[in-house]
């Protein structure tokens, strides 16, 4: 993922949307009005503050006394708007799947907060728990139908009839499976059982059921103004994210990075090409070749923190047991040309530095699980060309090309998001008032987010649960 997408996806993670709508996504893994995404005001501003306030009282409480934090959220809001913006003007919108998951999210999203809205305080239920089966087979024509309302008056006033709820949820399952088969190749040629067909369809109904209700009550005046804001904004947010993600995806090819950018930068910058290392490196490689103690000069050269063993022991350079493939290509390649006992006669250059190998052993072994592999002996002496970002004291050192790529992408995204929002004019409030937070009130949350701990996941108020973002990846066993 970009680090574009990932600012993104950080504002709505602080600012806590987005957790109604994990239902659909997780388990399958009307009114059709698209919002204007060219401002956010004042009010809704502090209406999403507020809400902030009552489920995550600690990061409102941040956001107050953070001034930095603060700019970098609402430069987020104004990229995320942008963005949405953006995908609006190019056409996006106009494609008939895109055009029918936003009208997805507008029904989602009125339905969700209705339902916590009137249930709110009946205890704990699923989401639409309190929806029956008699209602939902009712949706369906196989019982007795109920009031339509609102919804049904209003396509007869603008001549749809009678709507076809068959034909709805197609379209709303065509769009579904078609964004999660582009998000996923690995969706690309699955096709969706007959069991999550049946639970998209009931929750499918129930999304249609209420979203009447919410509309309908909205028209006679039985919900407040103030709720029906706070839907609208949701309903604005949450396709922004959704516009916003699929924008930066197509964004992708503007922000690449090539190895001739990098290639050029480094030459740009001698400090970065590791210079000095190579003429050490090459000394070194002398006297290797000259016959002295290859471990010895890898216990007094060599850069390589693997050459140290969990009690801090030297190890003389050496890795045994390497399964063929493990390491990086030019490494393993002259590696292998040689004969045992044999030291490469040249340096060999990677990303990671500059190497001095010598071949003990190369022959049938085993893997980690025991299977029969190709395997050698290898000792090496690196000359590590890393490099520390001097602006991040507490990040790790890299090698010099993975630095300058970032560095390069970042700047490159950096460009492109500056362009996008002064092309859209994003106009987002600078002067709203931020709720004020007491430790009673985060007492209380805390409270609350134990108890829903404590409860099965299709018990807690959010359906599935508020979702945590996923864990780091493991990195892999760094390759020499």
């Amino acid at each position: 993922m970009s680090n574009l997408t990932k600012g993104l996806i950080l504002l709505l993670v602080i600012l806590g949307l987005g957790a109604g709508l994990v239902i659909w996504k997780n388990k399958v893994g009307g009114h059709s009005t698209t919002a204007s995404f060219n401002s956010i005001s004042k009010e809704e501003v502090e209406m999403l503050l507020a809400d902030v306030a009552k489920v995550n009282p600690m990061v409102l409480k941040r956001f107050a006394e953070d001034p930095e934090m603060k700019k970098q959220q609402l430069d987020n809001l104004k990229q995320l708007l942008a963005f949405a913006s953006q995908a609006q003007k190019d056409g996006l919108t106009n494609e008939p799947h895109i055009k029918q998951e936003l009208e997805n999210i507008r029904s989602e999203v009125a339905a969700v907060n209705y339902d916590r809205e009137i249930n709110q305080d009946k205890g704990p239920m699923p989401p639409f728990g309190f929806i029956t089966e008699e209602q939902v087979n009712a949706y369906w024509g196989q019982g007795e139908k109920p009031a339509e309302g609102f919804f049904a008056s209003f396509k007869d006033r603008i001549g749809l009839g009678e709507p076809n709820h068959e034909v709805e949820f197609q379209r709303f399952l065509d769009a579904k499976v078609k964004l999660l088969r582009e998000s996923n190749p690995q969706m690309k040629d699955r096709e969706i059982t007959e069991e999550e067909k049946t639970q998209a369809k009931d929750f499918f109904a129930k999304i249609e059921l209420y979203e009447k209700e919410y509309y309908d009550k909205v028209e006679s005046g039985a919900l407040s103004k103030e709720f029906e804001n706070k839907v609208g904004l949701q309903i604005k947010l949450q396709q922004a994210q959704f516009l916003a993600r699929l924008y930066s995806e197509k964004l992708a090819e503007k922000t690449k990075v090539t190895d001739e950018d990098v290639a050029k930068y480094i030459a740009e910058h001698p400090e970065l090409s590791g210079g000095d290392k190579k003429v050490k490196a090459e000394e070194v490689l002398n006297r290797a070749k000259a016959g002295e103690d290859f471990g010895a000069l890898a216990n007094e050269f060599t850069e390589d923190p693997g050459n140290k063993d969990p009690k801090g022991e030297l190890q003389g350079g050496i890795y045994k047991e390497v399964s063929k493939g493990k390491m990086v290509a030019p490494f393993e390649q002259a590696a292998l040309a040689l004969e045992p006992g044999q030291v490469a006669p040249n340096l060999v250059e990677t990303d990671f530095g500059y190497h001095i190998i010598k071949l003990e052993r190369k022959g049938p072994g085993k893997d980690v699980s025991g299977q029969p592999v190709e395997t050698y002996d290898v000792r090496h002496i690196l000359f590590s060309t890393g490099f520390k970002d001097p602006e991040d004291p507490t990040g790790r050192e890299v090698p010099a090309k993975q630095y300058v790529r970032t560095k390069l992408e970042a700047e490159k995204e950096k460009q492109v998001l500056d362009e996008i929002v002064a092309q859209n004019n994003i106009k987002v409030p600078e002067d709203f008032t931020v709720p004020e937070v007491t430790d009673e009130q985060i007492q209380e949350v805390m409270q609350k987010q134990q108890q829903q701990r404590q409860m099965p996941p299709d018990m807690s108020p959010d359906g599935e649960g508020a979702q945590p973002p996923p864990p780091a990846p493991k990195p892999e066993a760094r390759k020499k």
